[in-house]
């Protein structure tokens, strides 16, 4: 599986770039799934909905099925949060998995950095694996690609060389 993760501090523009790659490989003819890690606790079905009611009663998996999509919620209780690696076993084929997030993970990433992120502090340096810088400002030297964080068209170019995808 291709796999290629768009990392970088809160408010570096990862989610808002995973949208526009998405839209670039879709509009290339690949068909991508992508993976977004979350710090803390989030709701994907709304209270009040019989979905919601039948997790809140208690299951441990919830699937919500209709003629356009489908969705199964997975209640961890007391288990440990599942891996990168396990997540991706549980996808369906795809060309391309986008990640966002999972800093530590092994996989070839993009940092993302905007002068309005939290924390400014490079990740290269620190975090494994990054092979291309993309940001809304300049930066000085550096042995990576480099990209203008609003360069979706480019970066698509770059990730699909870097994972040697042919044109779908």
């Amino acid at each position: 599986m291709n796999v290629f993760g768009i990392t970088g501090w809160k408010n570096s523009g990862k989610t808002t770039l995973t949208e526009q790659l998405v839209s670039a490989f879709v509009a290339r003819g690949f068909r991508v799934a992508t993976i977004k890690h979350a710090h803390h606790t989030f709701e994907v079905d709304q209270p009040g909905t019989d979905s919601y009611r039948h997790r809140a009663a208690g299951a441990f998996e919830t699937a919500i099925v209709s003629s356009r999509r489908w969705a199964i919620m997975h209640e961890l209780h007391e288990e440990d949060e599942p891996s990168l690696p396990e997540i991706l076993a549980r996808l369906s084929p795809c060309d391309l998995v986008l990640v966002e997030g999972f800093k530590k993970g092994s996989h070839p990433k993009i940092e993302c950095r905007r002068r309005a992120a939290r924390d400014q502090a490079p990740l290269a340096d620190t975090v494994p694996n990054i092979v291309a810088i993309a940001a809304d400002h300049p930066l000085e030297g550096g042995a990576l690609p480099f990209f203008q964080l609003d360069d979706a068209e480019g970066i698509a170019d770059f990730i699909a060389s870097y994972m040697g995808l042919s044109s779908a």
